[in-house]
């Protein structure tokens, strides 16, 4: 998944909740301006802050790696 699609996620889990930017800013610690950025489809968060963001939502953010085989 993408990070704009987890973005949208985030941003749609928000709205269903009915929680303002504002609040979501101040329960996750996460900056106002940051998280108005992300919405707004700017900026590169870091796993943190996703991760701070999913938390209040009571979103679950997994991170999967693999290995890239070389032909």
């Amino acid at each position: 998944m993408h990070v704009k699609e987890l973005i949208q996620m985030i941003k749609t889990r928000r709205e269903m909740l009915q929680v303002t930017q504002e609040d979501l800013a101040d329960l996750s610690g996460v900056g106002l301006r940051t998280l108005k950025q992300l919405e707004s489809g700017k900026g590169n968060p870091t796993v943190h802050t996703l991760e701070k963001l999913s938390d209040v939502l009571g979103l679950e953010l997994k991170l999967v790696l693999k290995t890239k085989k070389n032909d």
